[in-house]
């Protein structure tokens, strides 16, 4: 057989031909290395999208984008786990959920990433607090996981160099809604960490990306099947995001209501959400005896503060406070600017457009409308209310917080229109943790 080039290989994808992994293989190479030209790029990533691939080559994609770059190994006391999330609004489960891991006795790596459209970034939620570092060198990563137990990253350029190419291509050629090239490009930077378990959250309802549940599910069982077959024990977490998920959207916000968690101010939907992600990790890596078991154990590491301090070693270990954990209020960012967002008219919650909230936070500088755009990290939303809740007429809705008073007032009015209120109670709220895949 000859080598694959470019035009051979195209060809085989338009024909609608199963693509060997040596063409997979070589396709990945020539996105990190260059040899493959954009033109060439867009046209794969559309035949893709047309097309579709087999399992088996979606699984050999993966690996191939994995590969493409460096694959961390560990030698570590337990298992390397990870989670992670298709994005919601108010989603700050990462930094709950990697100290809580830590303290019953796995090491977490978490490569995590900025924020994207209406959804925040675990990133900028993290560099929120002053002096933390995500970029660091593999030497010092590996010193702060083996130190704290838990370090959250971002991707070095080494990390999957194909999948950056290549996202940058979709990005610009509408072909990123592929669930073959999502579960890819997910996948691949997940791998390259060297896990022996990772849980994935996907986000279903008005705050996520899929709005539905029988796209969850397709993109659950997608990233199940092709985690397990490339050989890391994964299973998916389909969970509600028909609101948002902690009452605060916004990077220093959302930090501030984690730090109430791990203290012990504060439990509800973050605990539940990390205690059920957490159970699944901890049951799959023989680290309890059962999902039950291991949701118990995350819900102790929280309560007893074991968590905290991981967490605390952990931010201390990336350039921030040392005391950050024991002083939290006076390191985060404040918004100049604080309005009240009160309810036009009296009755009950019942719905929330979660997406329209996130790009209410965005148009405050708490987001990227470019990748190029800076962040305020003390703008966003507080103490946002909940499905179901009976309101009074100027009852507060939500907390804005903003630069300035222009940013405030536009923010106010994208509030109100992103929060509906009936005459009569809604529903029962859906449950937050809907089903688990694999």
């Amino acid at each position: 057989m000859s080598a694959p080039n470019a035009r051979s290989v195209l060809a085989r994808l338009r024909h609608g031909k199963p693509l060997p992994t040596s063409d997979l293989q070589w396709l990945a190479q020539g996105l990190a290395d260059g040899s493959i030209s954009d033109a060439q790029a867009g046209a794969f990533a559309m035949g893709i999208c047309v097309r579709g691939l087999d399992e088996e080559s979606r699984v050999a994609l993966t690996l191939a984008m994995r590969d493409s770059g460096d694959v961390l190994r560990w030698d570590l006391g337990g298992p390397v786990l990870d989670k992670h999330s298709t994005g919601g609004v108010g989603d700050c489960v990462s930094l709950v959920l990697a100290p809580a891991l830590a303290a019953c006795g796995a090491y977490v790596p978490m490569i995590s990433g900025r924020g994207l459209g209406h959804t925040g970034g675990t990133l900028d939620k993290m560099e929120a607090i002053p002096g933390v570092a995500t970029q660091l060198e593999e030497e010092h990563f590996r010193a702060v996981v083996a130190q704290a137990g838990c370090a959250i990253v971002g991707a070095s350029a080494d990390i999957a160099p194909a999948d950056k190419r290549f996202y940058a291509v979709r990005d610009v050629t509408s072909t990123v809604d592929s669930l073959d090239l999502i579960t890819a490009s997910i996948l691949s930077k997940k791998l390259a960490g060297g896990l022996d378990g990772l849980v994935l959250d996907v986000k279903v309802g008005s705050g996520a990306f899929m709005k539905d549940m029988d796209a969850a599910r397709s993109l659950a069982r997608s990233l199940v099947d092709t985690a397990n077959a490339a050989g890391c024990k994964t299973t998916a977490v389909i969970s509600d995001m028909n609101q948002p998920l902690a009452s605060s959207l916004g990077n220093a916000l959302e930090v501030a209501e984690v730090m109430q968690v791990l203290t012990g101010q504060s439990r509800g939907p973050l605990v539940e959400i990390s205690a059920a992600l957490g159970g699944v990790l901890l049951a799959n890596a023989g680290l309890a005896e059962d999902v039950q078991a291991g949701a118990d154990a995350v819900s102790e590491a929280l309560h007893s503060g074991q968590a905290a301090e991981r967490f605390g070693k952990m931010i201390a270990a990336m350039g921030g406070p040392i005391h950050f954990v024991d002083n939290w209020s006076r390191f985060l960012p404040e918004a100049t600017v604080i309005r009240e967002v009160t309810a036009p008219k009296a009755g009950y919650v019942t719905e929330i457009d979660g997406e329209a909230l996130g790009m209410a936070v965005v148009a405050l500088g708490g987001g990227r409308v470019v990748e190029s755009d800076a962040i305020d990290p003390s703008v966003g939303l507080g103490q946002v209310v909940r499905l179901g809740t009976k309101v009074t007429r100027g009852q507060p809705l939500a907390v804005v917080h903003a630069a300035r008073p222009d940013a405030a007032e536009r923010a106010i009015a994208a509030v109100r229109a992103a929060i509906w209120i009936a005459p009569e109670p809604p529903a029962e709220p859906p449950d937050l943790v809907k089903e688990r895949v694999g």
